[in-house]
């Protein structure tokens, strides 16, 4: 039942990034409400498939790469449709969803399965962490996205290029408030996750800080957006410098999650 859902969300996650990216090229009404549409449906299906496999494993599906790319999608999709209701940004879609069918398509090919929950990961923190980390994360990839977009219509605006693209694009306020609400929701949500990863660490190693490279490269990534948020509170940093400031904290949270992937949890 779980791979049934997965395929379904996969196929659904497919046909709406088609979509969405669709409406880069054609404005329509209908194309919107179709892509809307089908990322609920892709979301619904998504959803159904996590409960399964959560319900079968009895505990949270975060244990391997396979299900933490999954929820990582899934959660990110959440985000996307949250915006896109309050700030009516479909065409947000057409870089968002792109990079969710991405972790999708990639969770796909690893090897999943049931096993036997390690005694470390059997810890209430465990799952605090993860599940603060996860949402935090959704909320950089909108940020990402967003910054994105920010910076084509800088260049449109810069170059004086005011085609199709740039019209079916958020203007620049819109977009920097979006970036803002994602930095103000992900920044203390990332901030408790270090904070009861630390705390899960003590009570699994015996110590708060291990300084193994998930934890070192989780710092780094709470310094960039820090840094970021910071800036923007205190010496009004937008524009141009929050958005690559942004997309580079970005790269740092995947190196994070892909490339240094902790011992114990994967």
């Amino acid at each position: 039942m779980t791979h049934f859902f997965f395929s379904l969300t996969l196929g659904l996650y497919g046909v709406a990034t088609m979509v969405y990216l669709a409406c880069l090229i054609r404005t329509s009404e209908k194309l919107t409400r179709w892509a809307s549409r089908l990322l609920v449906s892709g979301c619904i299906a998504h959803i159904l498939s996590t409960v399964h496999l959560a319900s079968t494993e009895k505990h949270l599906p975060l244990t391997n790469m396979q299900e933490s790319l999954s929820f990582f999608s899934l959660m990110v999709v959440v985000a996307f449709l949250i915006f896109e209701r309050r700030y009516k940004v479909t065409t947000l879609g057409s870089f968002v969803t792109p990079v969710v069918l991405l972790m999708l398509s990639v969770a796909s090919t690893l090897h999943g399965g049931a096993r036997q929950l390690p005694p470390i990961l059997q810890s209430n923190w465990f799952w605090i962490h993860a599940l603060l980390a996860f949402i935090s994360y959704a909320a950089f990839t909108i940020a990402f996205g967003v910054a994105v977009i920010y910076l084509i219509q800088r260049h449109f605006l810069k170059t004086k290029h005011f085609g199709a693209l740039f019209q079916k694009l958020p203007p620049l306020e819109t977009l920097d408030e979006i970036s803002y609400r994602c930095f103000a929701i992900g920044f203390p949500l990332l901030t408790v996750a270090i904070i009861s990863g630390a705390i899960w660490s003590e009570k699994a190693m015996g110590s708060y800080w291990v300084w193994d490279p998930k934890q070192t490269w989780s710092l780094i990534t709470w310094f960039i957006y820090a840094a970021l948020l910071h800036g923007r509170l205190t010496i009004g940093w937008r524009g141009k410098r929050a958005a690559i400031l942004s997309i580079v904290g970005f790269i740092v949270l995947l190196i994070t999650f892909f490339g240094m992937k902790h011992s114990v949890t994967w």
